[in-house]
């Protein structure tokens, strides 16, 4: 499959190298203008709602800088029992995160949002991913922590990386969890008249 822009510069509001690959993938053209925005729940504020609040405030913060191009905005999340799972700040907060993760069930969220200020376009949403997570032996969860790859991660971990093997099953966009659900994106990039695929 490969694309082109039809119209509009193309802007990805993030500097995430899952992102990237992503995109790249389509053969869409683009390039990388990280959003400088602070990732904050709000109190009481549902996962989903976060994503997607977070997406926007990324797409329109580089929106307002490049009017006339086309941003796309994503935040994905780790829910389980309703608490958000960010990033791990250290081995101890990434044993955490994967002791609760472990032999259950968990939602990945990322919401996205597409802006062009210029023309006062915005449209966003998000995809919802279920995943079981295998139970975990603690030697098990202290191998995956020393590999280092959790630190980056939401929730701690990388299904496209070493943290697959804990993964039992998936419901819902594979591209989702790895933090951009294509199926969605392009969907939306083709209404907003911005690429065809050929």
């Amino acid at each position: 499959m490969s694309a082109k822009i039809v119209s509009s510069e193309l802007i990805l509001a993030s500097s995430s190298p899952r992102r990237r690959e992503l995109l790249t993938s389509l053969e869409v053209p683009f390039r990388v203008c990280p959003a400088q925005v602070q990732e904050i729940p709000l109190p009481h504020e549902a996962p989903r709602d976060f994503a997607v609040r977070a997406a926007e405030d990324k797409a329109l913060t580089v929106g307002d800088t490049y009017p006339q191009a086309v941003v796309i905005g994503a935040d994905t999340i780790v829910a389980i029992d309703e608490e958000i799972l960010g990033k791990p700040r250290d081995k101890q907060d990434a044993r955490r995160m994967l002791e609760l993760l472990a032999g259950r069930e968990h939602a990945v969220i990322t919401g996205y949002a597409i802006v062009k200020v210029a023309e006062g376009k915005k449209t966003s949403g998000f995809t919802e991913t279920r995943v079981k997570i295998s139970p975990l032996a603690e030697r098990e969860i202290t191998w995956y922590i020393n590999t280092g790859e959790p630190f980056d991660k939401a929730g701690g971990y990388a299904i496209q990386g070493k943290g697959a093997f804990m993964v039992e099953w998936i419901a819902g966009s594979y591209t989702n969890v790895v933090g951009l659900p294509l199926y969605e994106v392009v969907r939306l990039l083709k209404e907003m008249g911005v690429t065809d695929i050929v």
